[in-house]
């Protein structure tokens, strides 16, 4: 059995396609086998695939129902015992990745690193994944599933559930992490260039499904608690108050009079929206 399975799923997108295969056939670690799922593109695609086939232990062009049909496919195919989604146009940070992330044993079932958004060779973001992935993380944000290295077993149960479209990647963490309790590790490196390109530009179909998701999961309280909870954590990131607060929690009336003497300084600035209510005892 190899050690990886990395599985490309590809749409017309022929320079993407090139630039994902180069970064993964230039790759020093060889314990691995590459599957491409294309869905039957017209655009020059399969020709870049043929180029490479003898670096290509499977691939296949064919019409598909979408992109998480398009890796439920590559499942299938796959012999791995760890599963890498990189999708055409993403490539990996460099040509000693996948060494340095197996250069020990490994057998959590989830392992995953940092990437970087791209835009037209442009950075957008650096994405620095925390190392401890709670249920209060994953309700607010998302790991790239291009820099996660999913066990195989994971998806011996079920795939990817193709009734979404864009969060089913999401769906999969929120049932193997919170539900399942499944195990995990954090690699303090840059796995991969993420194609901005590529992620769905409809923002209103996404809150969609995941307010699906998270109906489907958990109770509507929990929901409304961790909604409320988000958005005090939210601002009380974004304000130099809350760190300097910290060295004085040991001292709760010290920490009320600064909180106080805040609240007065908001208000003599005169921007009494920014004062905070006087029931909320877990911040203000």
């Amino acid at each position: 059995m190899t050690k990886l399975s990395i599985i490309t799923i590809n749409y017309n997108n022929v320079e993407g396609l090139r630039k994902t295969i180069e970064s993964v056939v230039n790759q020093t670690y060889s314990d691995f086998e590459y599957i491409i799922i294309d869905g039957a593109s017209t655009d020059g695609s399969v020709d870049i695939i043929k180029q490479f086939a003898d670096k290509i232990s499977y691939w296949v062009s064919e019409p598909d129902k979408g992109i998480y049909n398009a890796m439920n496919k590559g499942i299938l195919k796959a012999n791995g015992e760890y599963l890498l989604f990189l999708n055409s146009g993403d490539w990996l940070y460099g040509d000693n990745v996948l060494k340095v992330v197996f250069k020990e044993y490994r057998d959590e079932d989830l392992i995953y690193g940092d990437a970087i958004l791209i835009d037209n060779k442009k950075i957008i973001e650096r994405f620095i994944y925390p190392e401890c992935l709670t249920a209060f993380y994953l309700f607010n944000w998302m790991i790239c599933h291009q820099s996660i290295f999913h066990k195989k077993m994971l998806f011996d149960k079920r795939n990817y559930n193709e009734q979404y479209k864009i969060v089913a990647d999401w769906e999969f963490l929120i049932q193997a992490i919170i539900c399942n309790n499944c195990t995990f590790i954090k690699i303090n490196e840059i796995i991969v260039y993420n194609d901005a390109t590529g992620i769905s530009s409809n923002e209103n179909a996404a809150i969609e499904e995941r307010n699906k998701v998270l109906a489907e999961y958990f109770p509507q309280k929990i929901i409304d608690d961790y909604m409320y909870f988000s958005k005090i954590a939210i601002t009380s990131k974004n304000s130099s108050l809350y760190p300097f607060l910290d060295y004085f929690s040991d001292d709760v009336k010290l920490q009320r009079l600064i909180k106080r003497l805040f609240k007065g300084l908001l208000y003599l600035k005169g921007d009494k929206n920014k004062i905070p209510s006087e029931n909320r005892n877990y911040y203000f």
